[in-house]
């Protein structure tokens, strides 16, 4: 794809979901739940949009590749703060989402820094893509839960479990690939 390739209609879909992010924390934090919730519903189903459309539209992009995954970061982070801020997810579970998100980004900036190209050899795996989307469902029965007043507090419980379970797994996934391309880097020095 050419320069001018970097607007396509997932990579717009994708920046729209980084601009929700600061428009859903001001709705939650103003206490609008209901908006809150469509939004973060709206961003949620254009994550699921911009990558179909990448692949059938063949609108694969440098640009989109960087920034699908820090939009998700970005919306999920932000969602499991303002969440655990209200009480109504535990803080623990809280921790462990933005740790492994900060451990894997940090492992790709010292990969990067090593000289390893990250973008050509790592790829999502799939617990991470279930990890994502367990997040992004658990964020839309809280709110939806607390908005309406539904009891459902079995079902978020075993949701935060199940969640919890794949963030762990993803993120011990990636911390062991990239220690398996420093290893693989070092060796060729």
């Amino acid at each position: 794809m050419g320069r001018d390739a970097i607007w396509t209609v997932p990579n717009i879909l994708t920046i729209i979901r980084i601009l929700l992010t600061p428009v859903f924390v001001m709705a939650y934090t103003s206490e609008n739940f209901n908006l809150a919730w469509i939004l973060f519903a709206i961003a949620g189903l254009t994550d699921a949009l911009d990558g179909f459309l990448a692949r059938i539209w063949n609108q694969r992009t440098q640009l989109g590749a960087m920034l699908d995954p820090l939009a998700d970061k970005a919306l999920l982070v932000t969602s499991f703060i303002c969440l655990a801020a209200k009480g109504w997810i535990p803080d623990w579970f809280t921790v462990l989402v933005v740790s492994r998100d900060a451990i894997i980004i940090g492992g790709l900036a010292v990969l990067n820094f090593w000289g390893v190209d990250v973008r050509s050899r790592i790829k999502p795996i799939w617990i991470s893509k279930f990890t994502t989307t367990a997040q992004i469902l658990l964020v839309i029965l809280v709110m939806l839960s607390r908005t309406f007043r539904i009891e459902m507090a079995f079902t978020l419980s075993v949701i935060i479990w199940v969640t919890a379970v794949a963030t762990a797994w993803s993120g011990i996934a990636y911390v062991k690939r990239g220690f398996e391309l420093f290893a693989e880097e070092s060796s060729e020095c």
